[in-house]
Order: C-alpha cells, then sequence, then structure tokens
C-alpha cells in the first residue's frame, strides 16, 4: 500500500530521503524521482511536489490505462520513470495539459492536476491530487533575456509564484547581498522601492531603474530597520543566515530568502527555520543546493 509520493528535483534525491527519514517517513521504492512511502503524506521541503492520495491502477493496454485515469479526472501530468515508451503511449491518449509559460507576476493555475506515473508495466500509480498545481512541480516563465544581469530573478518569481503574494508598488523593500542585482531588478518592475545592500556595485542598468538605491555595506553589519519586505539571496552558511532572519523578524513585515548549504545538506539548520513562527519552506525548481525560507505578514482582511 502506498500513502504518499514525494517527488525530488533531479539530483536531489538523496537530501529528500534524508529529509522524510528525519521525518520518520518511510521509502519503499523509488520510481524516477518519486519516492515512494507506505505512510500517511507530510510536508517536505525537498519535495517540488507532493502526492497525497496514490492509487494503483491497472494497466493491461494502453487503452484502459488510459480509460481508467479518464474515469477519475480529465487532467493528468506525468512523471516519466519506467517503461518509457508505453507511458508516452498512454499520455497521447489523455487530455493536454495547457501548461504555458507564466508571465510574472501572473498567479499560479486554479485547474485541478493529478500526477501519475508508470509503477510497473501493467500498473500505473496515480493521484487525483498532489500539492503543486504545475506538471512536474515546476513552473515555466516568459523569460526576460534583456533586461536581469543574471538568471536569478527566476528563483524570486518562482518562489513569489508559489507564495501567492509579491510586493506592492510603493512598497520598501530591502535586497541583501543584491550584487549584481537580479533579484533588485525584479522587484523594481513590480514598482517596489528597492534598497540595495552589497559591497560590490549593482549592474549600471539595474541602478538606474527607478526607485533603486544602492547602499555599500555588508549586509550582516545592517542594523534592523521597518521595511515591508526583507530579501536575500546571500552566500553565507545557513546558522549565520539564520541569526540575521531571527534579528530582523521583529522588523520586517514579510521575509523571503535563499537558505545554501555547502557541503552536505544542514537538515538541523532547515528545520531550525521551518520552526520559526508562520515559515514557508520549500526546494523551489529553480533552486540548487538550497531551499527557499519565506515568513510572510498577515494578511490584512
Amino acid at each position: 500500500m502506498i500513502g504518499a509520493a514525494y517527488l525530488a528535483h533531479s539530483g536531489y534525491e538523496a537530501p529528500l530521503e534524508e529529509e522524510l527519514a528525519r521525518l520518520g517517513v518511510g521509502v519503499t521504492a523509488w520510481r524516477g524521482p518519486l519516492a515512494l512511502s507506505p505512510d500517511p503524506p507530510r510536508r517536505a521541503a525537498w519535495a517540488l511536489d507532493v502526492w497525497d492520495a496514490p492509487r494503483e491502477i491497472p494497466a493491461p493496454s494502453i487503452k484502459l490505462a488510459a480509460d481508467g485515469l479518464r474515469a477519475i479526472q480529465r487532467n493528468w501530468s506525468l512523471v516519466p520513470g519506467l517503461h518509457h515508451r508505453r507511458a508516452a503511449l498512454i499520455e497521447a491518449r489523455l487530455p493536454p495539459v495547457k501548461a504555458a509559460a507564466l508571465v510574472f507576476p501572473e498567479p499560479a493555475p486554479a485547474s485541478h492536476l493529478g500526477g501519475w506515473c508508470m509503477l510497473e508495466a501493467e500498473t500505473i500509480l496515480a493521484s487525483p491530487t498532489k500539492s503543486s498545481p504545475f506538471p512536474g512541480g515546476a513552473p515555466r516563465f516568459v523569460e526576460d533575456r534583456e533586461g536581469p544581469p543574471s538568471r536569478a530573478y527566476l528563483k524570486l518569481w518562482e518562489a513569489l509564484t508559489r507564495l501567492g503574494r509579491h510586493p506592492a508598488p510603493g512598497e520598501a523593500c530591502l535586497d541583501l547581498g543584491a550584487s549584481p542585482g537580479g533579484w533588485t531588478w525584479a522587484l523594481a518592475r513590480l514598482g517596489a522601492r528597492v534598497t540595495a545592500v552589497d559591497k560590490a556595485p549593482l549592474d549600471p542598468r539595474v541602478a538606474a531603474m527607478p526607485g533603486v538605491d544602492w547602499r555599500q555595506e555588508s549586509a550582516f553589519a545592517l542594523p534592523p530597520e521597518p521595511v515591508d519586505w526583507l530579501f536575500s539571496d546571500v552566500i553565507c552558511y545557513p546558522a549565520r543566515l539564520l541569526r540575521l532572519v531571527e534579528r530582523w523578524l521583529p522588523a520586517a513585515r514579510s521575509i523571503v530568502c535563499t537558505v545554501k548549504f555547502q557541503g552536505g545538506t544542514d537538515h538541523e539548520a532547515a528545520a531550525a527555520f521551518a520552526a520559526i513562527p508562520g515559515a514557508v519552506l520549500f526546494h523551489g525548481a529553480h533552486n540548487k543546493h538550497e531551499l527557499t525560507f519565506a515568513r510572510l505578514a498577515p494578511i490584512q482582511g
């Protein structure tokens, strides 16, 4: 009996399996990037997607396999793994999933989407519900290949899309460790007022954007000050970033930062971030060996 399936980003299967073990979640097998567990589903930071209602469907033929999926619901996304040719033939019989690239800050799709994979040659594993609305847990964006000085902005776009929130025009943002300015560029494009903090200068095109101010200081020496949003993609050990975040919690209404790991994955540090009240912690499709941490201000109702 499979109680849940956890989708790992390619190359990050080990951190996911380590995290699941720390949570007491057993993994009995892998099917491609999917970790299969007999235990009930749990929130897992290193999972791009969590299948919370998996079931086995007989697939003695291509037609019967597709009919079995369509009998449950319309929209399905395939996670490739075993029996690629057979899976492709089944997928061809299903209604196509329109996964158009998002134009940021376009919201994540609200339509229902399930996930499936080949469990064996004549058996499908399918979950009509899952944690991510994106095929493979990975959003795609219409990229800007001219404005930003690096591709780091995609990581921020994904984080804000997954969180369902972003700075409003005129809100004050502090971007720590900003150079060369990929995140500052993305925030300024939203109309926010951005103070970029780094010892290194910003890309001149970013520095010239309306609402952008550069302060040549250390991100760690800056005393906390009231701000709507605190952002950080600074390179440092997780424990040092945790101390910085804890100092800024009373001052920043919302915080979004990247927790970067050097060498092995520091699961204890990740757990400390997750334990912060209101914390959200996840590994995005545009993250490398790092997690995104967020603590958002309550929505005023």
